[in-house]
């Protein structure tokens, strides 16, 4: 099971005065289970990319699928592939809109054409899920909540609808550190337990470092680098600092240790497990 670009370019607005090109002749696959992390700055493309992964836009040029199907498709069997694929957006007021918590999550079973006590119980699983009370939260507008708690209703509407792929648009933006903690818990839990991809688009160096196991980084519509976040930081180091990205500060304090002597593993992805390893090294507890 995949999901594939294939040799995929995108132009907004051709044939204006307007028109930008936004991803240029992009090939790329990525497979159920994986947690892939897509970086860039501001106008890279890297939004434009996934917008065309889950089919909310369909390629100029190229070809978008899922399993073999193609998702800009009007079949019943491209509306299918494309309910396996969610999206949660960087600004969940952006995507929530109905007058309850209960009836925001309950939109996307509904639109599978599931019945009231399938739907029912998707949605109470779902809120469970992501740590919202029913009987408190079910009732209430998404509006009369913490940003934390809207990225969590919205988070809990794709729950719902039991994707095999998620994509998460700066998932962490705005929030403060405990929403952010509760956010991924709930995110490394889809994919450790229930097996669903992640695709994650971040500024964060250091959230891509932490959670996924991929990286692409996106410059100018097109990926230049592709590989396993440990590596790209430690050998395309140069490359991204060519086109104005850094490495996470971990990972150069990492670097001055060793420098200093200190025997380090290569992949040391957060701050927690550098001190852990300091501490075992040094025979501290």
């Amino acid at each position: 099971m995949s999901m594939k670009l294939e040799h995929v370019s995108y132009t907004y607005m051709p044939g204006t005065p307007y028109e930008k090109e936004a991803l240029k002749d992009i090939s790329l696959e990525i497979k159920k289970g994986e947690f892939v992390a897509v970086i860039g700055h501001t106008g890279s493309g890297k939004s434009t990319l996934v917008q065309n992964l889950n089919g909310l836009l369909h390629p100029t040029k190229g070809n978008a699928s899922l399993d073999g199907v193609d998702l800009s498709g009007k079949s019943n069997e491209a509306k299918m592939a494309r309910g396996r694929i969610g999206m949660v957006f960087q600004y969940p007021e952006h995507q929530l809109f109905a007058e309850t918590v209960y009836e925001d999550i309950a939109f996307g079973p509904q639109n599978l054409g599931l019945n009231y006590e399938e739907t029912d119980a998707r949605v109470k699983d779902a809120m469970k899920f992501v740590g919202l009370d029913f009987e408190t939260y079910a009732g209430r507008s998404p509006f009369s909540l913490s940003g934390g708690q809207m990225r969590r209703v919205a988070i809990a509407g794709v729950v719902a609808m039991n994707p095999d792929y998620l994509i998460l648009d700066e998932p962490s933006a705005g929030l403060d550190p405990g929403s952010r903690d509760a956010v991924f818990a709930e995110v490394m839990e889809l994919y450790k337990k229930r097996g669903t991809a992640i695709i994650m688009v971040t500024h964060s160096m250091e959230d891509a470092a932490q959670f996924a196991k991929r990286m692409l980084v996106v410059y100018d519509g097109r990926i230049i680098i592709d590989g396993k976040p440990g590596e790209v930081f430690l050998k395309e180091k140069e490359q991204l600092l060519k086109v104005g990205m850094d490495v996470p500060e971990v990972y150069k304090l990492a670097d001055a240790l060793r420098d200093k002597g200190l025997r380090l593993p290569k992949e040391i992805t957060d701050a927690k497990t550098l001190l852990g390893e300091i501490k075992r090294r040094k025979g501290l507890r």
